[in-house]
């Protein structure tokens, strides 16, 4: 087993990286850098609780995990390379390319694992349409829209709040929806951006919408926090039919209110959020969502360190989501399309 220890154990540690390392046989969830000792115990009573420097210098833990407020990403990571151990990195890998391309040549120079949690490529909705996609069901996709709307017009906690600490929303929901457009269609041609502080008193960016170019086609990725109705997680229009689908994948919040990784179901996506096909003939059916699983992004982690296979989500690949991210602010700044 691959002893693997947390650092962080805020929504980040305590959804997503403790359960889900805890779930997959192949990786022992060794320690966790928190000062919310009572917490981890709670749930995982024979988890040694400890600091970041400690659990650093621990000479048997080989994968580190980093889950701790964006601006502290890269320190970290950069730490836990130079000690010797493999390295996932919660969104964003980095706040800025040059950061990110520095640690992923820092992996490759130590002949380390350093990967992006890219987890939405786990996503039931997400897969659903892939498959769609594969399947030549849609025809030829002119227009793909794809948003993460929320309705949180508080604003947060101080540091979500900081533009110095890599906050906003583009760095928050921005990876899942670039990584995930990526994942669909490619490197696009060009990217525009649109980029706002909508809620009084923010600071950092709480609206975006970015337009992917690839030739005739348009991919739009768009999220806010001041959507009261969220629009369609997904909508694809193609030549032949449309698809729409929203909702969110169940399994954070399940998790979150006590369940496992592990639990029969957990992935499954209530009936009434399932995605609807629209042909061009006027008919329609209803396509049931795919079973998600997140623990796909940590078994590949597994199987990566211990054959030294690529990993699921290559930093190379983060650091491309990157580059349309910092494309998309300088194209807002500049109102004008920039070709990637």
């Amino acid at each position: 087993m691959i002893r693997t220890g947390v650092i962080g154990y805020g929504l980040g540690g305590l959804a997503f990286h403790a359960p889900l390392v805890d779930a997959v046989p192949e990786l022992e969830l060794a320690a966790i850098a928190t000062s919310r000792a009572d917490q981890v115990h709670e749930r995982y009573p024979d988890v040694a609780v400890t600091n970041a420097d400690a659990l650093l210098a621990d000479p048997s833990i080989e994968l580190v995990v980093v889950t701790t407020p964006n601006d502290t990403h890269v320190p970290l990571a950069r730490r836990a390379l130079e000690a010797g151990k493999h390295v996932v990195i919660d969104k964003p890998f980095a706040t800025n390319v040059a950061d990110g391309e520095a640690l992923v040549a820092l992996a490759r120079e130590k002949g380390l694992i350093a990967s992006a949690f890219h987890n939405r490529r786990w996503d039931g909705d997400f897969l659903t349409v892939r498959k769609l996609l594969d399947s030549g069901v849609l025809g030829e996709v002119i227009l793909a829209e794809l948003r993460w709307d929320r309705f949180r017009p508080a604003l947060a906690q101080a540091w979500k709040e900081d533009p110095e600490a890599g906050a906003g929303i583009l760095a928050d929901l921005g990876p899942h929806l670039i990584d995930q457009a990526l994942q669909l269609f490619g490197r696009p041609e060009a990217v525009y951006g649109d980029i706002a502080v909508q809620r009084e008193g923010g600071r950092t960016d709480d609206y975006f919408e970015i337009t992917l170019f690839y030739g005739e086609r348009r991919v739009t990725l768009s999220a806010g926090r001041l959507f009261v109705t969220p629009r369609p997680r997904f909508w694809l229009h193609g030549t032949k039919a449309d698809f729409a689908k929203h909702g969110l994948d169940p399994q954070e919040p399940r998790v979150k209110d006590g369940a496992c990784y592990t639990d029969p179901g957990v992935g499954d996506e209530e009936a009434r959020f399932h995605g609807t096909l629209t042909r061009a003939d006027g008919s329609s059916e209803i396509v049931p969502t795919e079973a998600g699983d997140y623990r796909g992004f940590y078994a590949g982690i597994a199987r990566a360190i211990a054959t030294g296979g690529p990993a699921p989500v290559p930093g190379e690949d983060a650091v491309l989501g990157l580059r349309v991210a910092e494309l998309a602010r300088e194209s807002a700044r500049e109102g004008r399309r920039l070709s990637l």
